[in-house]
């Protein structure tokens, strides 16, 4: 039986707010996305542009654990490719392998 799910940090509307990686939810290329904290649960819809995404699945990892595939869920070829990108975004944030982040994964409804 997996634990309970702690207090959500954040509302689902603020889950994917980039364009670009909207664009990229919109044509199926992202499936998922990682967040420092908790911004939505298991069944919850997500709206974007008039489409709706279901969020499936809502887990903690450790960036330490991020695979090539873990990229590809977010729009990236490789995790190097993600680092990049997040890093790019978040200016003197460290890339802590111990680290660990939010997994929202979501589909289509």
């Amino acid at each position: 039986m997996s634990q309970p799910l702690p207090p959500k940090t954040c509302s689902i509307d603020r889950l994917v707010t980039v364009q670009e990686d909207i664009d990229k939810v919109l044509r199926g290329e992202k499936t998922a996305t990682r967040r420092n904290g908790r911004y939505a649960d298991p069944g919850e819809i997500m709206e974007l542009n008039g489409h709706r995404f279901e969020v499936t699945n809502v887990y903690q990892q450790s960036l330490g654990e991020l695979t090539d595939e873990h990229a590809k869920t977010e729009g990236y070829e490789s995790v190097e490719a993600y680092k990049n990108y997040i890093l790019s975004m978040h200016a003197g944030m460290p890339w802590l392998p111990h680290m660990k982040v939010w997994v929202h994964e979501f589909r289509a409804v």
